[in-house]
């Protein structure tokens, strides 16, 4: 345990698997207290304090921020880290009711809990936001997978963070972005016919873990980043490179 966080309130949102549910159990280990957000809980989200949010509804974020303050009126920072992909559609064949679901996790949702979080932070003085991006938002990829909705999303996701940056920077909000590559997750695991392309596709020759992106987030959100307002920290291995 240590107390890089200590005092600090931390709500994740995405917190059931993957880069979210790290993140809750790293910031928990180093005293915050975390706030894990997402529909449901799963066995891989076992840190934090889950309540269940649908961030496609905008009533439901509203509640949640309300509920977690009327417990507490400390200042909660956020890390959006909800996320989803449209499972190698091309753009041709693409279901309207699809690309409305990956823009409203991905973009509209993280709009959403970074108002609502955003607009008690400000009233209390500041704090700090970091979003889950994607390299796919900084540098095309659509090969060997097609996903032009996902790429836009993050693409929004990153505009978004530097907008913000410039509206709340001022204001004592610091809101930043990383952006990884490919990460060693269940969901890509369930890809293994594209893992020799990805692997490829970087310059180090392998995944991500989700510590390192993590360790990313945590860097964002603490006194150390400071001075770092709409930054957005690639962590791709490389791949933009190529």
């Amino acid at each position: 345990m240590t107390s890089r966080f200590q005092g600090r309130r931390v709500a994740v949102v995405g917190a059931s698997g993957g880069i979210g549910a790290e993140i809750c159990r790293s910031l928990e280990a180093q005293g915050a207290t975390v706030h894990a957000l997402d529909l449901k809980p799963s066995a891989e989200q076992q840190f934090g304090r889950f309540t269940q949010i649908d961030v496609l509804d905008e009533q439901s974020v509203q509640s949640v921020v309300e509920q977690l303050y009327a417990e507490d009126d400390t200042p909660i920072d956020l890390v959006n880290s909800a996320g989803i992909v449209e499972n190698d559609v091309a753009a041709e064949d693409m279901p309207m009711e699809t690309y409305d679901r990956v823009m409203g996790v991905n973009l509209r949702g993280v709009f959403m809990t970074c108002k609502y979080f955003g607009s008690e932070l400000l009233a209390r003085g500041g704090g700090a936001i970091v979003n889950v991006a994607s390299m796919s938002g900084n540098h095309l990829v659509n090969e060997p997978q097609k996903q032009s909705v996902y790429n836009t999303s993050k693409a929004g996701v990153t505009a978004l963070t530097r907008s913000l940056a410039v509206e709340w920077g001022g204001r004592g909000v610091r809101i930043n972005a990383v952006s990884p590559g490919y990460v060693d997750t269940p969901l890509n695991s369930l890809k293994k016919h594209m893992h020799e392309h990805w692997i490829e596709g970087t310059v180090v020759g392998r995944f991500a873990t989700v510590h390192e992106v993590s360790a990313a987030v945590e860097y964002l959100l603490s006194d150390e980043a400071a001075y770092c307002c709409g930054t957005e920290l690639l962590i791709d291995g490389g791949s933009s490179l190529r």
